[in-house]
């Protein structure tokens, strides 16, 4: 099943082209019927155009409440015919105006391994704390910031020496491989969501290779 996806940024949009990469060479089954920025300068928008996908970007200063603006992100999307929705470094919270029309349908990556460090700036959180394993994590969205189920997360090294920059272009690159990946066993119909818990059928229990993640990474995700 191919996955009608709509994707939500606010920045460079760098999750957003790793997930039009894997559309392209045909290891994710996503159809990205638009791509939304609340900013006008956002390169996700340039990525989209580039790929030729629809854009959109709403402004979140030219509406008075929340609410509204959400509001105007649900019916450009309903009027593309999204059925997911992915947040690709999306700065904004959403409201249930927003949630409920796709409730249980929207993911989102987060560059910290929850429920550690939510909320901005993890990469610097992470690093000023000196952990020694930093890492990502792709999860459902609720009304709570970074707080919904985790359908995987992806650990790397952080050292002594490492600041915001550096730690984050580890954690960055494991980013681009599980938002994919979390998207590919969405499309399979795989995901299952049990309470707190996401099961993901028929996953591995065997780690082996490079990428230290749970669930384990899946061919071609792995490489």
């Amino acid at each position: 099943m191919s996955l009608a996806l709509g994707v939500l940024v606010s920045g460079a949009g760098s999750n957003l082209q790793a997930i039009l990469d894997r559309v392209r060479e045909g290891s994710l089954d996503a159809d990205i019927r638009v791509v939304i920025a609340n900013k006008a300068d956002a390169l996700g928008l340039e990525r989209a155009r580039e790929a030729g996908i629809p854009t959109a970007c709403v402004l979140h200063a030219d509406f008075p409440r929340r609410e509204d603006f959400d509001r105007e992100l649900v019916r450009l999307l309903r009027q593309a015919g999204v059925e997911w929705v992915a947040l690709a470094g999306f700065m904004r919270i959403l409201t249930p105006e927003f949630l409920t029309p796709f409730a249980g349908r929207v993911v989102n990556i987060h560059p910290a391994l929850l429920p550690a460090c939510a909320g901005l700036h993890a990469q610097r959180q992470q690093a000023g704390h000196g952990v020694r394993l930093a890492g990502c994590t792709v999860h459902f969205v609720d009304e709570q910031m970074d707080h919904g189920p985790i359908v995987i997360q992806a650990a790397v090294p952080a050292f002594a020496d490492d600041d915001e920059v550096s730690l984050g272009a580890r954690i960055l690159e494991m980013e681009h491989r599980i938002y994919p990946q979390a998207l590919q066993w969405i499309a399979e119909g795989r995901v299952y969501v049990e309470g707190r818990k996401v099961v993901v059928d028929g996953a591995s229990r065997t780690f082996s290779g490079p990428h230290w993640t749970n669930p384990p990474l899946e061919p071609p995700f792995d490489r």
